[in-house]
């Protein structure tokens, strides 16, 4: 067994700033899983036409002014707005932090595809005549965008940069942060994933002709993970960064801590460009476990990436029931089920949804959940009524991607 880590090395959660489609505070959010309140809506796109999609209604003048959000992107705006508000979260004293030393590390499933789409649709107007292009395309569409348009704002000159991982980007955010305060490349990170994917017709599109497009005459039931009835994915748009700090730094302010990062892993499928590998899933799983130092008994809560899909969902549930598949304790439930599947920001949003159980001992439910489809009757599955668990001393939380690119991470109690 390995050393205990020192205080310097051991990395917390300090602050939280999110927006989902049923909620802009972790509060609310929080409240809106325990009731049972989807925010996926009616919503409608150029090309595509009339759809479902989970919908952020946040400020977007509450960091920025008009012609800032004006000349930005929305995964630009969404990013500010959640760093602004994790910021605000953490307590820590923003106006003498050393802004050199701040890091900012977003994750992101796709960017520029929104400001590509506009530009080239606007320019039809004008019989395509590239001198009403936009100058403001070029930084609008670089993949540092989100994390560049953050540092502007906030005047931070750490490094900041955006990594693309798929649907495994927010968890991906989140492990670039930690891993920088280990090397000392930043003191403060600001750390997570974004998503404006509802903004581009094309990710509609191609779900559409995969048939993996969620459709149901009620909005709020279309994304149902589990369900036997289930028929695909609802694109969402949201965003959440968190505040890392060194628990020493956090220990010496006094800080809020939400929970540790005890344990993270990330590895590749290396076989199909969309198809899951339960195989690799597992292994995925099985390494975090490893390098948090626990069994998988130990678990209380595993966050699922589940988007819906019928084969998704069941070669995940395949790796679930390999590794947890002995385990009475563990309680497995799913995020997506309220606010359908924001991509780049999926996975942290769905691990925020689920660390105030530290707090109050409830683990949430997947909602939509009529008929278990049986490829999916994983032990302990949470549907459609929230669970008392009592003391939760660690959640685990998987997030996968096309190309198959999976990740993992897990917090702890401090």
């Amino acid at each position: 067994m390995s050393a205990p880590l020192s205080d310097e090395e051991r990395i917390v959660i300090t602050g939280i700033g999110l927006t989902s489609p049923n909620g802009n505070t972790l509060r609310d959010y929080r409240e809106s899983l325990l009731e049972g309140r989807s925010g996926v809506t009616e919503y409608e796109i150029r090309y595509v036409g009339k759809t479902l999609a989970g919908v952020c209604d946040f400020d977007e003048l509450k960091y920025q002014k008009r012609k800032e959000v004006r000349r930005g992107t929305r995964a630009g705006g969404i990013g500010i707005y959640c760093a602004h508000e994790a910021i605000n979260d953490s307590g820590i004293d923003w106006e003498n932090t050393d802004r050199a030393k701040v890091g900012i590390y977003v994750g992101l499933t796709e960017h520029g595809n929104v400001e590509t789409e506009n530009e080239v649709y606007e320019l039809k107007g004008y019989d395509y005549d590239i001198a009403f292009w936009s100058h403001h395309h070029n930084p609008r569409t670089v993949a540092n965008n989100p994390a560049g348009e953050i540092s502007l704002n906030l005047g931070i000159t750490g490094p900041h940069y955006c990594i693309g991982a798929a649907c495994a980007a927010g968890n991906a955010g989140v492990i670039q942060g930690a891993q920088m305060l280990r090397l000392g490349d930043c003191d403060v990170a600001l750390a997570g994933g974004v998503s404006e994917s509802i903004h581009t017709f094309g990710i509609f599109a191609s779900f559409k002709s995969q048939g993996a497009l969620a459709t149901h005459e009620d909005p709020t039931k279309a994304s149902r993970p589990f369900d036997v009835d289930r028929n695909g994915i609802v694109v969402a748009e949201g965003g959440a960064i968190y505040v890392l700090e060194r628990l020493s730094d956090a220990k010496a302010r006094s800080a809020k801590i939400y929970g540790e990062l005890a344990g993270y892993a990330i590895n590749s499928d290396a076989s199909d460009f969309v198809l899951p590998n339960p195989e690799r899933q597992a292994e995925c799983v099985e390494i975090a476990l490893g390098r948090a130092g626990i069994t998988a008994s130990e678990v209380d809560i595993v966050s699922t990436h589940a988007t819906g899909t019928a084969s998704g969902d069941a070669q995940e549930c395949a790796a679930l029931n390999k590794v947890f598949g002995n385990c009475d304790n563990v309680s497995i439930n799913n995020t997506k089920s309220y606010i359908g599947h924001a991509m780049g920001a999926a996975g942290v949003l769905e691990l925020s949804g689920n660390l105030p159980s530290f707090d109050d001992g409830i683990c949430h439910p997947t909602i939509n959940v009529d008929r278990l489809d049986e490829e999916c009757a994983v032990p302990g599955l949470v549907v459609n009524e929230p669970r008392q668990l009592g003391e939760i001393n660690y959640i685990l939380n998987n997030s996968f991607g096309m190309l198959g690119i999976n990740s993992v991470v897990i917090i702890k109690r401090v």
